[in-house]
């Protein structure tokens, strides 16, 4: 007690400082800070870490399992420890924690790391965010390199993972395309070791019985090539349920025009099989080279049914019954070779490569039908995409200064294509002729970077950092060509200080700049046609067309980052986090009347713009511990807790919902694990809470969705030292996600609200390892 009571005095007066300036909106002021004036940086993990383990008497020479196990310990400590030194903030999801739940895939992972949110059903994964900044202002990397084309994180197994490192704030190293933050993925390296680890699972969700298994063997080559392979084979399968109603207002008397009922059915059906391989060879002290080789092929099938009933008003009705398939076919494959050399006792370099081509196919058909059953369109759009990328980086490092200054200056350049053909049919008749079926497009990414971690002296340490960027987009078609360029310039500096010993506690500040480039999908011209109101004819505000914005520029971020950390002895952490983005150029579809080539009449399309300044800011805390580490004697279970105050405004919107897309004022996560004493038997839990909230998204459209609460259960029984099984029950207390979105026109109010049923997931899952 005596230590808890010590804590808190040294903690309590700057958290609730901290947060009580987030909660009245005035932490920071809303211009851009100073600029980066260079810092000094903090002492780094060595590179090559040398555990030193005591001698044993050479009769009693250690076996290679007592050594490996020796590691793995090690490197758990070393999970804290690396954050603790790191010249950087950064948090470290260790392997245990990854694989502690038994997820199926990384994205599933995702929804408990601290910060982290994620869009879609509860429990059905989505795309990822920081921050609860939706629309892609999170860095997403694997092995400190972004994502290639035609990849995702649902291809990427536990298993198949060392560890997650979560930076909140950017370096000139790992790239400032992270206004939100950066995600790094750390794969696996083949061990030393002849292994095989089989896996095998089913799972039962909404009455029907998704499977998976997988297979991993380790293996080497002579004395000093390791190598391994992975294949995983999934039969995915989903049942969704929900039900919507849209109404039509006179926006100048409220009197109610049209009333729309809807509800929908679809069966989603998935079989898919990944396999990832890896091989590296010794060739040296710290030196080596690697071949990563990945490919894969994922099929979905899905059929949906659609009914729709008009219960007010003469407006025609779209349609009465709709019935849908998708069928699909993808195949990514990728091959990676890095090489890690020494010019001398200080200098290194690193060199990487790669190639990779992804190739998609998708057929999408959709028959509709009137009141009397009588067939009113048939709309079909075949689309085949065909992406070339590779991309070349090296990087040279060199302790100067007798190893206080770790230099690394590198280059990257990265060029992916894609070549699109796409046919779309309304009753047999092809859409958008005169754009032709085919077109292209391509981006070129260039980036030189400079970066110094200085170790000023036993209590500060330092990284500054400057990086320049520049990316090309040109698309080409019959009808138009487009080219985009964005160049940018980042500085970024961190600076650490740490408390006179035995005190564990350090206080870090960043100053950062940061960007989001606008994506290939986003400057492309070509337009996507909304079906459920066909062209040549008019469409809704709500049924919009959508185009792309050639002359999008980057969105600019300004940051600052203020934290303060406490590192308990035994591997626990506290921390609270202050930040604030200063956003310029932010990007935000407007939808509007246009006259347009591909209609008779003007139609409604959605386009991207530089819409506005904003800012973002909060407070952000994240701590995990033994209780026995707080209470001496108490039960050793294993708490974690993460949470975050969120604030942001859009400058150009109305409020008082103006806020950045996706981002609730609040996320948190809570969880704790328990092994019974003296039993093979281990427990855990995790609860995900996120509050509803309205977005302003313009000044005339509003987005509004409800509480959003995730819980997982995991049992874990280890039958030997071979073989586990894990029973494990994902979102356990469903709720149904509502909904809601307005939208004005100059002379109505449109209303759809929607409710999308939500399912428990049980899996039971066979670990066996030889």
């Amino acid at each position: 007690m005596h230590r808890l009571k010590t804590f808190q005095k040294k903690t309590g007066t700057f958290v609730l400082f901290t947060a009580l300036n987030c909660a009245a909106g005035i932490a920071f002021a809303q211009t851009p800070p100073p600029p980066i004036a260079p810092p000094p940086t903090v002492p780094t993990v060595p590179t090559e870490p040398t555990p030193t383990t005591p001698t044993p008497p050479s009769a009693a020479k250690p076996e290679a399992p007592q050594a490996v196990d020796k590691i793995e310990v090690t490197g758990k400590v070393n999970a804290t420890e690396e954050r603790r030194n790191s010249s950087a903030a950064k948090i470290i999801i260790t392997r245990e924690d990854i694989q502690q739940y038994g997820d199926s895939n990384i994205s599933e992972v995702m929804r408990r790391l601290p910060g982290v949110t994620q869009g879609g059903r509860p429990g059905r994964g989505g795309p990822i965010a920081m921050r609860g900044m939706g629309g892609g202002f999170t860095q997403i990397l694997i092995d400190g390199q972004r994502i290639p084309p035609g990849f995702s994180l649902d291809q990427l197994t536990p298993e198949q993972v060392e560890r997650i490192e979560i930076l909140r704030a950017p370096t000139a190293e790992t790239g400032a395309r992270a206004i939100a933050g950066t995600i790094n993925i750390v794969l696996r390296e083949p061990i030393r070791k002849t292994d095989n680890d089989y896996q095998i699972g089913v799972t039962e969700e909404n009455g029907v019985y998704p499977a998976r298994a997988s297979f991993t063997r380790n293996d080497k080559f002579g004395d000093k090539g390791t190598w391994s392979i992975t294949v995983n084979g999934d039969l995915g399968h989903l049942r969704n349920e929900s039900d919507y109603v849209t109404r039509f207002f006179n926006r100048d008397t409220r009197a109610k025009l049209v009333e729309q009922f809807g509800d929908s059915e679809s069966d989603n059906q998935t079989k898919s099989v990944f396999v990832n391989a890896r091989m590296q060879w010794a060739l040296g002290a710290g030196e080596q080279f690697g071949v990563m080789l990945f490919t894969g092929a994922n099929a979905p099938n899905n059929t949906w049914h659609q009914n729709l009933t008009q219960t007010l008003g003469t407006r025609p009705e779209p349609y009465a019954v709709r019935d849908g398939a998708f069928l699909g076919h993808f195949s990514p494959s990728r091959i990676n070779v890095n090489l890690n050399k020494r010019l001398d006792a200080e200098t290194r370099y690193e060199l990487r490569g790669g190639i990779g081509a992804f190739r998609g196919e998708a057929f999408l058909k959709t028959q509709d039908f009137d009141r009397a059953g009588v067939a009113t369109l048939l709309s079909s759009t075949d689309t085949i995409s065909r992406d070339r990328s590779w991309n070349l980086s090296g990087k040279l490092m060199r302790n100067v200064g007798e190893g206080k200054h770790s230099l690394t200056a590198g280059a990257e350049i990265e060029s992916v294509d894609r070549d699109q053909t796409s046919i779309t049919l309304n009753n047999g008749v092809q859409q958008l002729a005169d754009l032709g079926e085919e077109f292209n497009a391509g981006s070129r990414r260039i980036a030189l970077y400079l970066q110094d971690e200085w170790e000023i002296s036993s209590k500060w340490g330092a990284n500054l950092g400057v990086r320049y960027e520049t990316i090309n987009t040109t698309s080409k078609s019959s009808e138009n060509d487009v080219k985009n360029v964005s160049k940018v310039l980042t500085p970024l500096g961190h600076l650490v200080y740490r408390f006179d010993p035995p005190s564990r506690e350090q206080i870090r500040l960043s100053l950062t700049q940061s960007y989001r480039p606008p994506s290939t999908d986003q400057v492309l011209a070509r337009p996507f046609l909304n079906t459920q109101y066909p062209a040549p004819g008019a469409n809704t505000i709500v049924n919009a067309d959508r185009a792309g914005n050639p002359t999008l520029k980057p969105e600019r971020a300004n940051g600052i980052d203020l934290a303060y950390e406490q590192y308990f002895k035994s591997g626990g952490v506290f921390s609270v986090n202050l930040f604030h983005r200063q956003i310029t150029d932010l990007i935000r579809n407007v939808t509007a009347l246009e006259s347009v080539s591909w209609a008779t009449s003007p139609r409604y399309v959605s386009r991207p713009q530089n819409f506005s300044e904003a800012f973002s800011q909060g407070v952000e805390f994240d701590t995990k511990f033994s209780l026995t580490e707080i209470v001496e004697g108490a039960i050793p279970v294993n708490f974690r807790f993460n949470a975050s105050l969120l604030r942001s405004k859009v400058k150009d919107v109305i409020g008082p919902n103006n806020r950045i897309n996706d981002q609730p004022k609040f996320i948190s996560n809570i969880g704790a694990d328990y092994r019974f004493r003296g039993t093979p038997v281990s427990v855990g839990g995790n609860m995900a809470w996120t509050p509803g909230f309205t977005t302003q998204t313009t000044n005339l459209a509003e987005n509004s969705v409800n509480l959003k609460r995730v819980g997982d259960l995991y049992a874990l029984w280890t039958v030997d030292t071979q073989t586990k099984v894990r029973l494990t029950a994902s979102n356990f207390s469903p709720s149904d996600t509502v909904t809601e979105s307005i939208t004005l026109t100059d002379f109505e109010q449109i209303s759809t609200l929607s409710n999308a049923k939500n399912y428990r997931n049980v899996t039971l899952r066979l670990e066996m390892r030889f």
